[in-house]
């Protein structure tokens, strides 16, 4: 990407692409019901961001409740949410910057930023969610943090991780615009 540039047609979309990716784990985790499963057979528990379901029986209804009523379910999923939201906002801005011609690096470097403070947000409220879910509803069986749990952490690690190119893309504006001259490392014989 740094050798051939930002104008480099295919290397130009690569982060708003990885953003687009992480929208997609962060829209999957916020609709999964895969937080919390039961491990083994017969499956009694599954729990979402927003509700925690029961099954008495083999085969019986799901009985289902709200985690809204709990003050760290409103607390887990509006930090978490906080922390999507952000990057949505992210990846419009990082669509925005890399669609201009003449790119604008302190402008990237607010996205990088903006994407810490939605990893901070998003890691609250992953932290909060298994903290408080295990200490204050009773869970039968063996369960597990699940699937749509680890799209959640996927979703922060990439904002983590994004927003470490984004800052630091920047540090190599000359070579990307290649206003560099080329070095040569030969000596004549």
């Amino acid at each position: 990407m740094v050798k051939y540039g930002l104008d480099y047609t295919r290397c130009r979309w690569i982060l708003p692409l990885l953003l687009g990716i992480g929208v997609i784990f962060g829209i999957i985790a916020l609709a999964g019901r895969g937080w919390l499963e039961s491990q083994t057979l017969p499956y009694v528990q599954q729990a979402s961001l927003w509700e925690n379901c029961r099954r008495p029986q083999q085969g019986g209804e799901w009985n289902c409740e709200s985690l809204m009523g709990y003050a760290w379910g409103r607390a887990a999923a509006a930090t978490y949410l906080v922390g999507f939201l952000l990057l949505v906002i992210c990846f419009a801005l990082a669509i925005i910057a890399f669609a201009i011609d003449t790119l604008r690096f302190n402008f990237i470097r607010g996205i990088g930023g903006l994407l810490f403070v939605a990893a901070v947000f998003s890691i609250m409220g992953l932290v909060i969610y298994p903290v408080k879910f295990s200490s204050e509803i009773e869970m039968t069986g063996i369960n597990m943090f699940s699937w749509a749990y680890g799209f959640g952490w996927t979703t922060a690690i990439m904002e983590i991780c994004l927003g470490f190119f984004f800052c630091c893309l920047p540090n190599y504006e000359d070579q990307i615009l290649g206003n560099v001259k080329p070095t040569y490392f030969y000596s004549s014989p």
